[in-house]
């Protein structure tokens, strides 16, 4: 998709007042009708020279797991509308994978996810034999589907 003039300098205006990718993406198809995926927009902000200050995605990899999980109440209020489960996509997916990142559940439980090629999803959790509660299963997947759509897949 190819922008003109007036909405390029828009998307600068956008990123000079601090918006990310995934904001930029929403602007333009809510203002300017135009729908382009995360990584097209990447690509045009690499055309123009700008840069955008995304916010750290991934989280603490040497996370200290020996103290006290955090309680169920706790991690949801934390977490805000995702109703306990955060879900973050990895700017580079792992091999063998179409797309991959993390998951916190509402009882603090990291894991790491993957989608292959063949549309199977793969859940690592940080804790071996972990099982998250049933309602959070659910949770994750609407937060995945929302993350997915949001990177343009």
């Amino acid at each position: 998709m190819e922008l003109n003039e007036s909405q390029k300098q828009m998307v600068e205006k956008w990123v000079a007042e601090g918006r990310n990718i995934s904001d930029i993406q929403k602007l333009l198809s809510a203002e300017l009708k135009t729908t382009m995926t995360y990584m097209d927009i990447r690509l045009l902000l690499i055309d123009l020279g700008l840069s955008v200050k995304d916010k750290a995605t991934t989280p603490a990899r040497n996370a200290d797991l020996s103290k006290a999980p955090v309680a169920a109440g706790d991690a949801a209020a934390g977490l805000g509308a995702a109703g306990g489960v955060h879900v973050e996509v990895d700017r580079i997916a792992r091999s063998n994978a179409l797309v991959s990142g993390t998951v916190t559940f509402s009882d603090g439980v990291t894991a790491k996810w993957v989608l292959d090629q063949q549309g199977r999803l793969g859940l690592e959790a940080s804790r071996p034999g972990y099982r998250p509660p049933e309602q959070d299963v659910q949770k994750f997947q609407e937060e995945l589907s929302r993350e997915l759509q949001k990177h343009g897949y």
